[in-house]
């Protein structure tokens, strides 16, 4: 690998840089999300596919335009007001729409219409913004992948992909027919189909170069195609009006060290990887004579890295893991990732924003865009932006400090969130994301994500304490988090150890103090995953020193919605810890759940009923509890997010109507008052969509209050983590 610059004091100074200090000084935030399922038309179910893949931008910058892949359509949205985004419909397209991009007042459109991988076709359609009507289309020959107008508005190139069929002979190349790149003159917009110009690809790789894969197209302001072979690892320099290869070269092979290999259900960075190749997808013309690539992969490689070269193919820039190494100090390192491609960098947009440059790398498993400084050597990282779903695509609207990213996954048939394209601004201020991060130890950062509990330190204001939960089943950990800090940092990890090995069989979704210096763990059980509901004494070690399971009683109405959060009232031989069971079990009356009781020193089990809400949608059910005051405080919430969430409240009962009955016997119901909303706060975080699981809720030992989300590991979830001090009134 040839680089001028020292891979460990760059990975140092990123991690560093994730937040900037307070200060007039410009950054991004997130302005607006807009959910792709208000495009659909009227005649399609409600949770029909939708995808937004990429998107650009109409050139007076109000229309946003993007491609619909599922849909089978490209998308409009009006953005005259970027606050307030709204729905200006679809358009099918008669196939399956790639990209997109703008010409004038017209949209060029690539449409797949192959009816198979070994019978590859496609067409170029020209729409007209303003009537969303198709003015023409070409015949491409081939399937298309990427289209790239010239700054000129002289020509448009495509890059013909005719994928491969990963199901043929284990996915390897060659599969033919080959690719290659077509080139089409424009005029006002309007294609010139007579002018489709075939550039053969085939020759120039050291990969199957007889079957070139193009995937990305780029073009610089002398009219130059820089494009992309994925598969071949390759990459190619075209002159736009010949078509003559000026010159192509290796996208090459990068050696990683201090990176997580193994899906395994924990995050340890101390791995390596030696001669991976590249595989470029997107390319970006930084200048006239430089290109960044985002080094996906999609064959046998995937570096996790971006690169900038020179188009003679010099490297001028490798990233190497640091961008990885970022994006999992915020939480949002995708595990189930780890063996493959990590964070999986994919799309790429460059811009100038008043005299500053600037590049972005979306990362498509940690549903991130990265806001790197273009200094013209070493970039600087300046924001890590939390984006929907899987980014693919991004357009920079200078003219009106815009940023977008398209987000294509859409997980509406199983409930989760919808596709989603999202809007930041460049305006003063501070960056409101991440809201809470780690703190590097022995130059690796602390592994985190799927916080799921949270109690504050007996004495020491600002400091509180957050487990994560089964997602990390090989990891379970106690994290110490200063909330004194902006973003809040978690300073240190402590692992929970049975035997002096990570203890299995835990899922953690509770903690509160013992009094002793160590803590009482509520673990949520699911018997077909053989994990028992139960609670566990854990001392200042991590060391487990009891484990106390349901009685018997307690167990015959048992489901897997257990215990969502712990506290304690009393102290010593006083001590009484209550429980929150999320949801009803089989004994319980619809619309009621157990706040569970146990006496340590007698060994005793009680319980009372709580009364849920009812739901609009889904179900509801309870997060947290903490004890605070003559109060214990409960988080109840629905399980919808984004527009659908309606129920993200805190509600409190008296610690003195807390009078537990026998556990299979009458219980008395308790009392509860509403306290907080938490919707407001969840779509004032961030101003995107609001997510589901508030699942920790504490105070501090100065009375402040605490909440923060759960990130589901980046598991289908965008993997944002809000972490907020909570405004509440009278509540000492």
């Amino acid at each position: 690998m040839k680089s001028g610059f020292s891979r460990a004091a760059l990975t140092v100074a990123l991690l560093s840089s994730v937040a900037l200090p307070a200060g007039a000084a410009e950054v991004f935030n997130r302005i607006a999300s807009f959910p792709v399922v208000s495009n659909l038309p009227s005649d399609k179910d409600k949770l029909t596919g939708t995808s937004a893949e990429i998107v650009t931008a109409s050139e007076d910058g109000n229309t946003l335009i993007y491609s619909d892949s599922p849909l089978g359509g490209i998308g409009f949205i009006d953005i005259t007001d970027a606050k307030a985004p709204k729905a200006a419909g679809a358009l099918m397209m008669g196939g399956e729409p790639t990209s997109v991009a703008v010409a004038g007042g017209k949209v060029l459109v690539g449409v797949n219409t192959s009816e198979s991988y070994t019978n590859p076709s496609g067409k170029l359609a020209v729409v007209d913004i303003a009537s969303k009507t198709v003015d023409a289309t070409c015949d491409l020959g081939g399937q298309p992948d990427s289209v790239a107008v010239a700054k000129d508005n002289s020509f448009v190139a495509v890059a013909i992909e005719n994928e491969r069929d990963e199901d043929v002979n284990n996915g390897d190349l060659p599969q033919m027919p080959a690719g290659d790149l077509v080139i089409i003159s424009l005029k006002d917009g309007v294609a010139d189909c007579a002018t489709t110009k075939h550039v053969a690809m085939t020759g120039l790789a050291e990969i199957a170069p007889e079957d070139p894969e193009p995937e990305f197209v780029a073009i610089n302001s002398l009219g130059e195609i820089a494009m992309t072979m994925q598969e071949n690892n390759h990459i190619v320099i075209v002159d736009g009006k010949t078509g003559e290869v000026k010159s192509h070269f290796s996208a090459g092979k990068v050696d990683l060290a201090g990176i997580d290999t193994k899906s395994d259900g924990a995050l340890k960075f101390t791995g390596s990887k030696e001669g991976v190749p590249r595989e470029p997808d997107a390319v970006k013309w930084l200048d006239d004579n430089r290109i960044v690539i985002a080094n996906e992969g999609d064959w046998k490689g995937g570096s996790r890295s971006f690169t900038i070269f020179d188009k003679s193919g010099k490297e001028l820039y490798e990233s190497g893991p640091s961008l990885e190494m970022a994006i999992a100090q915020i939480g949002h390192f995708p595990d189930k990732r780890a063996k493959s491609k990590g964070v999986e960098l994919e799309g790429l947009e460059a811009a100038s924003f008043g005299d500053q440059k600037y590049f972005f790398v979306l990362s498509e498993r940690a549903s991130i865009a990265a806001v790197y400084k273009d200094t013209g050597a070493e970039p600087e990282l300046l924001q890590l932006l939390p984006s929907g779903v899987s980014p693919e695509g991004a357009v920079a609207i200078p003219s009106r400090n815009l940023l977008v990213t398209a987000n294509e996954l859409d997980l509406g048939e199983d409930g989760g969130v919808r596709s989603h394209v999202m809007l930041y601004e460049l305006a003063e201020g501070e960056p409101a994301y991440p809201m809470i991060k780690s703190a590097t130890v022995d130059g690796a950062p602390i592994g985190w994500g799927a916080l799921s509990g949270l109690v504050g330190d007996a004495e020491k204001a600002g400091t509180l304490y957050a487990v994560n939960d089964s997602f990390y089943s090989m990891q379970p950990t106690i994290f110490t988090i200063d909330a004194t800090q902006k973003p809040a940092m978690i300073t240190a990890a402590l692992p929970v150890t049975r035997g002096g090995q990570p203890a299995q069989k835990l899922d953690m979704e509770g903690i509160t103090l013992d009094g002793n210096g160590g803590f009482w763990i509520a673990s949520e059980g699911d018997s077909a995953k053989l994990v028992g509901h139960g609670l566990y004494n854990v001392d200042a070690k991590g060391e487990i020193k009891a484990e106390v399971g349901f009685p018997t009683e307690l167990l015959a109405g048992q489901t897997r919605f257990g215990l969502e959060g712990i506290t304690s009232v009393g102290e010593g031989d006083d001590m009484t810890l209550w429980m929150a069971v999320q949801r009803e079990w089989g004994d319980d009356e619809k619309g009621s759940v157990k706040l569970l009781s146990y006496n340590p020193k007698a060994k005793e089990w009680g319980a009372v009923r709580y009364p849920l809400e009812k739901a609009d949608a889904g179900w509801v059910g309870l997060s947290e509890i903490t004890a605070h005051g003559d109060y214990v405080y409960i988080v109840e919430r629905d399980n919808q997010i984004g527009d659908n969430a309606k129920l993200k409240k805190l509600y409190r009962v008296a610690i003195a109507d807390l009078k537990p009955g026998k556990i299979g016997e009458e219980l008395p119901v308790v009392a509860k008052e509403e306290v907080h909303d938490f919707i407001p706060d969840l779509k004032a975080a961030t101003n995107g969509y609001v997510v589901d699981k508030l699942e920790g809720f504490a105070f501090d030992a100065a009375g402040k209050a605490f909440a923060v989300t759960d990130n589901d590991g980046v598991d289908d979830s965008s993997g944002e983590t809000l972490f907020w001090e909570v405004n509440l009134q009278g509540t000492n």
